[in-house]
């Protein structure tokens, strides 16, 4: 289950030095999270309007190997890692070419009106294999 993004570098991605700064890339990692999502069926807002559910980030770590500069066409690269009744597991990539810049191993639950954990939804499940 891997999914790629394709978005160039902006002017206003860059610090002063002329790179991409590090914030940044976990826009990036968001943006290929939710196209992942939605490539999966999931369409985040018609479940939080029907039953309250959210995503939430619980954990991200994070390796900045080289930088990205204005006008770069980056590839953003989404891979399941795991996946459980409570929690999904992927491993992105941000990569110019063929040369990797950016990796990150993102935690994410879902949650319930109130803030609380709960299972994914169903439709999710079904489509992610079990890990």
């Amino acid at each position: 289950m891997s999914h790629h993004l394709t978005l160039r570098v902006y002017y206003e991605d860059t610090d002063l030095a002329g790179i991409v700064y590090y914030a940044n890339y976990l826009k990036y990692i968001e943006r290929g999270r939710s196209e992942w999502m939605r490539d999966t069926g999931i369409d985040q807002m018609a479940m939080k309007a029907a039953s309250g559910r959210v995503f939430a980030v619980r954990r991200v770590e994070a390796d900045y190997l080289r930088p990205a500069q204005f006008d770069d066409l980056l590839t953003v690269v989404t891979d399941l890692a795991s996946a459980t009744a409570a929690r999904i597991v992927v491993d992105q990539q941000v990569r110019r070419g063929d040369q990797v810049l950016f990796t990150a191993r993102v935690t994410i639950v879902c949650l319930d009106g109130q803030g609380r954990p709960v299972r994914l939804p169903q439709a999710l499940s079904r489509a992610l294999p079990e890990g």
